[in-house]
């Protein structure tokens, strides 16, 4: 099977991110920073996390293309001494980080060769994922997090 980024992922890869906006249109402060229960996120914690879980990714990717084989431990934002920082952050400030890293990641991920998209990285829970893998979990763990902002948005409980 060829390791060419096929539509469909290159597609979700440029535009996605851009849902976030349109979801949370309309909504204000206090539904952003709702808590939906004791030790869940918000929506600002979602986005806050997406927006902070980028350059994570990007050097993900630097150190498969540079590394033979990298392991890579589960990435927690909850760990991560930075979350707290970036949730207090306005939501617009973080779309606009969602925004600039997804420029990044665009130019990373569409001007590498069929044998780099073939690089492994070693994931805790999914093991051998090539890049091309490593960027379709990208995508499906940010529209995990997307469906979450839409659910609490509209009242779901979740």
């Amino acid at each position: 099977m060829s390791m060419q980024m096929y539509n469909s992922l290159s597609a979700r890869l440029i535009s996605q991110h851009e849902s976030i906006a349109f979801l949370i249109s309309g909504a204000n402060e206090e539904r952003l920073l709702k808590t939906p229960a004791p030790g869940k996120w918000n929506v600002q914690d979602n986005i806050a996390h997406l927006a902070l879980y980028q350059p994570i990714f990007t050097d993900r990717i630097n150190k498969i293309l540079s590394t033979e084989r990298p392991s890579f431990e589960r990435y927690n934002s909850d760990n991560d001494p930075e979350f707290e920082t970036w949730r207090k952050l306005p939501v617009d400030t973080l779309i606009a980080h969602i925004e600039t890293n997804r420029h990044e990641i665009i130019k990373l991920i569409t001007c590498l060769s069929e044998t780099e998209l073939a690089r492994i990285g070693i994931h805790p829970k999914y093991g051998n994922l090539t890049i091309l893998k490593w960027v379709e979990f990208f995508i499906l763990h940010e529209a995990h997090h997307l469906f979450t902002i839409f659910q609490l948005i509209n009242n779901v409980e979740i």
